[in-house]
C-alpha cells in the first residue's frame, strides 16, 4: 500500500482527537506557580486563567498552605433550528500545597486575585523549637 496510514486510522476520529489536544495540554500543568524569595517574605504568583475569584480557595492547615480552584466550562453550539451541532463540557478542580511552617498564621498571609493570577505574600517566620530538657541519669 502506498499510504497505509490513511487506511488504519479513521479521519473522523482523528479530527476530534486533535480538537481536544489544546484542552488536554492545559490540564497537564495547571496552576503554574512562580515563587520569589525576598528578605522578609516569599511571594507566590499562581496562574489560574479562566477561573473566577469565587472559585479559588486558600487555607492553612498544620503549616501547609493549600490553594485550590475549580472551573466549569460549557461550549454549546446550535444550528438555526436549535439542534445541537456540538456540545462540550469541562469540569475540573486543581490544588497545590506549599509547606510554610507552623509559625505562619492565616492573618499573616496576604492574598490578592487579579487578572487570573493569585498573588500570595507569606512572611518568613522562624519556627520555634521547644527547649530540650534532659533528665540526668545516675
Amino acid at each position: 500500500m502506498f499510504f497505509p496510514e490513511l487506511f488504519r486510522k479513521n479521519s473522523f476520529d482523528d479530527f476530534f482527537d486533535r480538537a481536544f489536544l489544546p484542552m488536554q495540554g492545559a490540564q497537564s500543568s495547571p496552576m503554574k506557580t512562580d515563587v520569589k524569595e525576598t528578605e522578609t517574605s516569599y511571594e507566590l504568583a499562581i496562574d489560574l486563567p479562566g477561573i473566577q475569584k469565587e472559585n479559588v480557595n486558600a487555607e492553612l492547615h498544620d503549616g501547609c498552605l493549600v490553594v485550590s480552584a475549580s472551573t466549569t466550562q460549557n461550549h454549546d453550539k446550535q444550528d438555526e433550528k436549535g439542534n445541537y451541532i456540538r456540545r462540550e463540557r469541562f469540569s475540573g478542580s486543581y490544588s497545590r500545597s506549599f509547606y510554610v511552617g507552623d509559625a505562619v498564621k492565616e492573618e499573616d498571609i496576604q492574598a490578592k486575585f487579579s487578572d487570573g493570577v493569585l498573588n500570595l505574600v507569606i512572611p518568613k517566620k522562624e519556627n520555634t523549637t521547644p527547649e530540650k530538657k534532659y533528665i540526668p541519669i545516675s
